[in-house]
């Protein structure tokens, strides 16, 4: 990125039609750690993976709780992210007390989109710096959306957003068809080997990643530490299994072509010139 005559204000359009504060927001999403979502017709899952600024400091939380049914992963600024995840909170609280009902999550993200586009359109403002996954359970099923700085908002059936995620949009592009019908443990499985494709050599530990669960009839919670490195053995597990199996069938091969040349030499051939 470089600096320009069109960047000094939101409000100033380029010459090929951009608005640069908008897109340096995004671009800092792009540098924040990664965040993943993933959703079944009956459960939501939300993902993240904690980095701390250094050794001597603790991870800043990624993932917010906003209500029973709605849940919120952030990539990005977290002071921005913990801001919105704030007034969503009290959007819901307001609409249950007010209609004795939950806030649909549609509806939700309509208005956090709306507060995040009107910051592109104010001289004085600046946009956030901060992309949300947003899930949630409703009447009419499971969610997850997807809010950008610009104030756009779309949904999805899995997505990753943050550094590195290219990795983990690949490996749930791969999966997601299966998604819709997938098990509660399924997603979480799937969520925290999307985690580990964002690592890229680095050993997946439970204090390396976040995970939190919403469903029908199971409130939003996150799951503990014991939990989720449970299913990382079960990973490191199967590979060695597999390793293993591959070994015996490369001996059963070598053996096999051992075996061959001592059934040719009882045929009337030729031998070989040495």
């Amino acid at each position: 990125m470089f600096r320009n005559q069109y960047d000094t204000d939101v409000t100033t359009w380029s010459p090929t039609g951009r608005l640069f504060q908008v897109e340096y927001a995004m671009e800092a999403v792009k540098q924040g750690s990664a965040a993943i979502g993933l959703r079944s017709r009956s459960h939501v899952v939300l993902a993240c993976v904690n980095k701390a600024q250094s050794e001597l400091s603790s991870h800043q939380r990624k993932i917010f709780k906003v209500d029973d049914h709605i849940g919120v992963a952030i990539a990005g600024l977290t002071a921005d992210g913990r801001v919105l995840s704030r007034y969503m909170r009290s959007e819901s609280i307001n609409h249950s007390f007010t209609y004795e009902s939950p806030l649909p999550v549609g509806r939700l993200v309509v208005r956090l989109a709306d507060k995040a586009q009107v910051c592109t359109q104010r001289s004085w403002k600046r946009p956030y710096g901060v992309g949300l996954l947003v899930g949630g359970l409703d009447e009419s099923g499971a969610h997850l959306y997807y809010n950008c700085p610009s104030g756009s908002y779309f949904e999805y059936q899995a997505f990753a957003i943050g550094s590195r995620s290219q990795a983990a949009k690949t490996y749930l592009e791969r999966r997601f068809e299966s998604f819709k019908e997938s098990s509660r443990e399924e997603l979480i499985n799937d969520a925290i080997l999307a985690i580990r494709e964002t690592l890229q050599g680095e050993t997946l530990k439970s204090s390396l990643c976040t995970v939190s669960v919403l469903g029908v009839d199971e409130p939003f919670h996150f799951l503990d530490q014991e939990s989720i490195q449970k299913v990382i053995d079960t990973f490191e597990v199967v590979p060695e299994e597999e390793e293993d199996a591959g070994e015996a069938d490369a001996a059963a091969a070598d053996g096999a072509a051992a075996a061959a040349p001592a059934e040719q030499g009882d045929q009337d051939v030729a031998p070989m010139e040495m």
